[in-house]
């Protein structure tokens, strides 16, 4: 049984929320203030975390910062409506998703159930994908460079995946935000393309390339190191 962690001052909302999740089978743990949400996070095996970015003691986005440099736990963030810059720092942190606050709980529900299920698919064995010196090993769920390893959040690692597969091929955002999301892409959903700047960033440190290009109006491709010059 899964269990997820919020982490929120708002202990009404809380209150729902761990009411609501129960009874989708749910185990879930609260917390109220941020130095309080990143031990939790880190003292025990939670499948999700639920993240709130207005926290008293340590704001949400450095709590963020203190789970991402010891796990790789999904957290899916909640913001308040028309706090853009800081759901977009969320997703560079390492946020796997968003969710504006204030949300129907069937939502974020559907949004909690979109994560475990991308993670879940992270996990299973399967043949591995490798690419000039680029290999991802589902199994293992690492992304490798050169034989050495290159961390990666679950979205990153799930939106590269797709991308590796179709080498050379047109992957559309909306095709993107279905597969690693769960959902359909909203006319102003930039959650995929930040996903993609984090792995172009990731892979230009290691190789020096920009091996995912933007298409116009479409979506992204993956070419090789020669092509990527």
């Amino acid at each position: 049984m899964d269990c997820v962690l919020i982490v929120d001052d708002d202990l009404e909302l809380c209150a729902l929320l761990r009411e609501r999740l129960s009874t989708e089978n749910f185990i879930t743990d609260a917390v109220h203030d941020g130095p309080a949400g990143v031990q939790k996070a880190l003292s025990q095996d939670y499948s999700l975390v639920v993240l709130d970015l207005m926290l008293p003691g340590m704001g949400g986005l450095d709590v963020l910062r203190a789970i991402r440099m010891r796990s790789s736990v999904p957290v899916l963030i909640l913001t308040a409506r028309g706090e853009d810059v800081e759901r977009i720092l969320g997703l560079e942190i390492g946020a796997d998703d968003y969710l504006p606050k204030p949300f129907n709980p069937r939502e974020l529900i559907a949004r909690i159930r979109a994560i475990l299920r991308r993670a879940g698919r992270c996990s299973f064995a399967g043949e591995p994908l490798a690419f000039e010196d680029i290999r991802l090993d589902r199994a293992a769920r690492e992304v490798q460079i050169g034989g050495s390893p290159l961390a990666m959040t679950n979205a990153e690692f799930a939106v590269l995946d797709i991308l590796l597969q179709n080498i050379g091929h047109v992957v559309t955002r909306e095709q993107l935000t279905e597969a690693v999301l769960g959902r359909k892409l909203g006319p102003f959903d930039r959650v995929i393309d930040v996903h993609v700047s984090n792995i172009r960033k990731k892979l230009a440190s290691r190789q020096g390339a920009n091996h995912i290009k933007a298409v116009r109006g479409s979506g992204y491709i993956f070419v090789s190191r020669a092509e990527a010059r």
